[in-house]
């Protein structure tokens, strides 16, 4: 079933029936006919009634949810098949009061579901990239002057992050992403995140901003004068990251509305994900993201100050 392909929702249904089709599904992406306990991934396993496992040097016993997004969960596997299917394939995302209303569960219901499967994506969202990479930092939290006059935060215009939030993204040319949040957009910080993602082989292009000078003492560093009007020069830009950034605003704007600063970073990892598997089928990013699902999130911890 993993090399099936299901390309719209009613495949999807139709691949995935009952809850059992679900399970055997998770069990083979999983597992892969070799199960291993969570508890201990030394220990012999046994096989019990109704799809559950006991492991031996515990003896404690668990099922194919145990230790994944689907942990300690009410919600049927079709309807979590069907939000992470929702998640992955809209471009844009969705919200949690539409996607209440397409698998019929409560609001608050879908918001815990969709701030579990983000809390997945984040595994594609690391490595070190190479060859020509794009570096380029943006803002989000909306613009002061937007604002309602009791709304409004004072001297929080350019780059104070009173009020805003920096990501940092570097892109490889026809290549993979990363974006990251930052606390601010200094010499030492971005020069930090640019070593910790960036091998020192590859060409690193970024504008102006004096946040990146430190660069040339480490890499073969090219500028893009964008307050010259300048935006490119020969094979020197940051269009792409420029145009992920663009992706991502209107993602949070236009579905989302509104990001905390605290679980911003899952929002950033979600757009990631989908960039980063741009080219993938609908069912191989299904199963990608299904296949990484260990990332546990309890309630207590999503709403946790």
């Amino acid at each position: 079933m993993i090399n099936k392909d299901f390309n719209s929702i009613i495949e999807l249904l139709k691949t995935f029936p009952t809850e059992q089709s679900c399970i055997d599904h998770l069990t083979e992406l999983r597992w892969n006919g070799n199960v291993v306990s969570p508890f201990d991934s030394t220990s012999q396993v046994y096989s019990c009634k109704e799809n559950k496992y006991r492991c031996r040097n515990t003896g404690k016993y668990f099922n194919v949810r145990t230790g994944t997004l689907f942990d300690n969960t009410k919600v049927p596997l079709q309807k979590w098949f069907l939000a992470i299917w929702i998640a992955t394939s809209h471009k844009k995302g969705i919200s949690s009061i539409q996607l209440s209303k397409d698998i019929d569960v409560t609001q608050k219901t879908a918001w815990f579901m969709l701030q579990r499967i983000r809390n997945c994506f984040g595994f594609d969202n690391e490595g070190k990239l190479d060859n020509q990479v794009e570096v380029d930092e943006t803002f989000i939290g909306g613009k002061n002057k937007n604002r309602h006059q009791s709304k409004k935060v004072e001297l929080s215009q350019g780059r104070s992050v009173k009020d805003k939030s920096p990501v940092v993204g570097f892109v490889e040319r026809e290549g993979k992403l990363i974006a990251k949040q930052v606390e601010d957009t200094k010499l030492e910080t971005l020069t930090t995140e640019v070593v910790k993602r960036v091998k020192e082989s590859a060409s690193v292009f970024t504008d102006e901003w004096l946040g990146y000078n430190a660069l040339q003492r480490i890499y073969d560093h090219s500028v893009i004068k964008h307050k010259a009007n300048e935006y490119v020069n020969g094979h020197i830009h940051t269009n792409t990251i420029e145009g992920f950034w663009s992706l991502l605003k209107r993602g949070i704007v236009g579905i989302y509305h509104f990001t905390t600063k605290k679980h911003l970073q899952k929002y950033v990892d979600e757009f990631v994900f989908r960039y980063n598997t741009r080219k993938f089928g609908e069912s191989q990013r299904f199963n990608l993201l299904l296949a990484n699902t260990e990332y546990r999130l309890t309630y207590k911890e999503l709403i946790n100050d």
